[in-house]
């Protein structure tokens, strides 16, 4: 079983990925995959993200790291879990959510905005966070100032970052990887152009 810190480790960014069906989900994370991004993150704000999550965990290679998002309640997390995702992520955290993902032993990366929530994560067991939103709670400068006090803790900044943003997180001690959803945006017939998709990823690693 993987760790969230092998998670957090495997790639620059984590692509956050929301699809309106399976195939959508398995051919938009097949060319991530090809391109070099090999940890997944699809979120379950749609009713097709446990379809899509078992899809995508089904058709690509094994090393291919398929995680769920917006993971808000324990029984989301067994249902995540069940579907096939070796790891999951939150915006925040709760004490019911701390205790069931780790009742699981499911590799889990919460959410935190604040100091405060920072402190409280910590305290439950968790030292790999996810900053969200990024951009809104503070981005760069919030994280180097959590860093000055609580240097043990490793971030995830996701929420408002872009291409024109990503190197700064990146550049920072307490930043392992990024959560992005720019890579696959869709246009406005709704669809996601793969093409694109394969540019965008491209770009991370130029």
């Amino acid at each position: 079983m993987v760790s969230i810190r092998d998670v957090m480790t495997s790639g620059p960014v984590i692509p956050v990925l929301s699809f309106n069906n399976s195939e959508e989900a398995v051919s938009v994370c097949r060319v991530l995959y090809e391109e070099g991004l090999h940890v997944l993150e699809i979120t379950l704000r749609h009713k097709a993200a446990l379809d899509a999550i078992s899809a995508v965990e089904n058709a690509l290679p094994k090393d291919a790291m398929v995680g769920a998002g917006t993971v808000l309640t324990p029984e989301l997390a067994i249902q995540a879990r069940d579907a096939g995702a070796s790891f999951g992520v939150s915006p925040g955290l709760t004490e019911d959510l701390a205790k069931a993902v780790k009742a699981m032993n499911w590799p889990f990366l919460p959410g935190i905005s604040t100091l405060s929530e920072a402190m409280i994560a910590r305290e439950l067991g968790f030292k790999d966070l996810k900053l969200f939103p990024a951009e809104l709670s503070g981005g760069p400068a919030l994280l180097k100032a959590i860093g000055s006090v609580m240097p043990d803790l490793t971030f995830c900044p996701t929420g408002g970052v872009s291409a024109a943003t990503v190197k700064s997180y990146l550049e920072l001690k307490n930043v392992a990887t990024v959560g992005g959803s720019w890579i696959t945006g869709r246009g406005t017939d709704g669809t996601i152009d793969l093409a694109l998709v394969q540019q965008r990823a491209k770009a991370i690693f130029s």
